[in-house]
């Protein structure tokens, strides 16, 4: 039979990873397809000050495009968007994406194919096999605050930043203090009139500097045989412990509490500060962050730390339930993504009308995060119960699309126009991944790791050695072949 069509929507990591992929081992067929202008996904939207990734660099990067030219240890966006536009080139894919390009419903009415996808502008591609590579952190969401039409200044979202808005001598409010705002606070705070955070939860904490890398340690990674090979090794298992913290809170996780509170009173010296920021759940319940200039920053003179609830937005600027409002020029939405919502709003249709949305109404699950019954031929890169709190997601997407050129092969040797994942096996493994969250530090507290009926639909309960020997081989017993 011949190779499959693959149409991949999405064209950041996983996008372009599933392409050079497919391509090198004959699958040609492959169009990619994103709402952006250019590639980039998650690295071409954030573009706040300060944006950089918080997994080392020689990790956070493809296996099989390793560079020995990084500048820190966690790169700055404009190196990381510029090492994927690189890859992309270099392996012949970039030319394969079509941006622009807003996908709103993906329908395969028969379970021997093919995929009909339609995009906002009416525009309809067909294809045997679709890959959706959208992330879990694409869609910026601002909260739903009474009066917030009603603000006389100007609000932006962090992942969409108004470079054209000029902060200086500004009064400005940063509402959220998650990964990003952890990040682009330290680097507007100088610069801003006044700066007010809102905060709903303290954070826990880790140091991290990320100064440019000495020339002696450029030119050793360069030249020394080996020495790329070990840094990544260690940077894989300093990120397996911090798994290994939030998997077992009572015991190692002290470990992590202790050397996270060392560091934080160490920075903390404003006693109401301290008292304020000082997280109230389990040290790894929520995402442990990394920055040794967050605490500072909110230490300085002209920059104010409220804590009190949120309640409303006036023209003015921001009410808070003590009855206070906060007179400010410019609100900045530091308030994440929908993790939980994968690549919906897009409307997903199975063979016989059954609805993605409807199948995942009490929770997101998928085989190996993956595959689910009812959908053949649909492959989710960076799916349900696959993000990593220790680790590279880049790692988990490597297996990933090298599982599904597998599984595609598989299809391709018995001649099946569709390759669906059985009932019993996704049911099973769904049971199996939930059954490791009790007893860890994810179940300790709310996060955006649940979804609203309290399941945890995002994260992967293990560590990354775990998915590797998961994801290693298609075992064809456990799908179905439609010829």
């Amino acid at each position: 039979m011949h190779a499959p069509s693959v149409l991949v929507v999405g064209a950041g990591f996983g996008g372009i990873a599933a392409a050079i992929e497919l391509r090198a081992h004959g699958i040609r067929g492959v169009t990619i397809v994103d709402a952006g202008p250019d590639i980039g996904g998650t690295w071409l939207h954030n573009t706040y000050p300060g944006a950089a990734c918080d997994v080392p660099s020689h990790l956070y990067s493809f296996s099989f495009a390793q560079r020995t030219d990084w500048t820190r240890l966690c790169s700055p966006q404009p190196e990381i968007l510029a090492y994927l536009h690189d890859v992309a080139k270099e392996y012949g894919v970039a030319d394969l994406v079509e941006t622009g390009t807003r996908v709103v419903a993906a329908d395969r009415p028969r379970a021997d194919g093919p995929w009909t996808v339609t995009a906002d502008d009416g525009r309809t591609w067909t294809a045997d096999v679709l890959i959706l590579a959208t992330g879990q952190l694409n869609r910026p969401v601002v909260p739903d605050i009474p009066g917030a039409d009603t603000f006389g200044g100007h609000t932006f979202h962090s992942a969409r930043w108004d470079h054209e808005h000029d902060l200086r001598g500004r009064r400005v409010a940063v509402v959220g203090t998650g990964a990003s705002a952890v990040q682009f606070v330290p680097e507007i705070a100088p610069e801003t009139g006044h700066l007010t955070v809102f905060q709903r939860s303290g954070n826990w904490f880790l140091p991290r500097r990320n100064r440019p890398f000495p020339r002696w340690w450029r030119a050793a990674v360069r030249h020394v045989p080996g020495l790329q090979r070990w840094r990544r090794r260690f940077i894989t298992e300093y990120c397996e412990s911090i798994t290994l913290m939030i998997r077992h809170p009572s015991t190692w996780g002290r470990v992590g509490r202790l050397y996270s509170t060392l560091f934080m009173r160490m920075q903390l010296r404003d006693p109401e500060i301290r008292r304020k920021v000082w997280p109230d759940y389990t040290f790894g319940c929520k995402r442990i962050l990394f920055s040794s200039h967050w605490l500072p920053a909110l230490q300085r003179d002209d920059v104010t730390l409220v804590t009190e609830r949120v309640t409303g937005i006036v023209p003015e600027g921001v009410r808070t339930a003590d009855g206070r409002t906060h007179e400010v020029d410019t609100i900045i939405w530091g308030t994440g993504f929908a993790a939980t919502d994968f690549m919906f709003p897009m409307e997903i249709t199975g063979p016989g009308g059954r609805s993605l949305q409807d199948t995942w109404a009490d929770g997101a699950h998928a085989y190996l995060g993956m595959t689910v019954p009812g959908f053949p031929s649909m492959f989710v890169l960076y799916g349900p119960n696959t993000n990593t709190s220790g680790g590279s997601i880049i790692r988990y997407l490597e297996h990933q699309v090298r599982y599904v050129r597998e599984a595609l092969q598989e299809a391709q040797r018995r001649g099946a126009r569709g390759v669906e994942v059985r009932e019993d096996v996704e049911r099973a493994y769904d049971a199996e991944v939930q059954s490791r969250f009790p007893g860890t530090a994810w179940t300790r507290c709310d996060s955006w790791y649940r979804d609203e009926t309290g399941r945890i639909v995002t994260n992967w309960p293990g560590y990354m050695r775990e998915y590797d020997d998961r994801t290693r081989r298609v075992e064809p017993s456990e799908y179905e072949f439609h010829s």
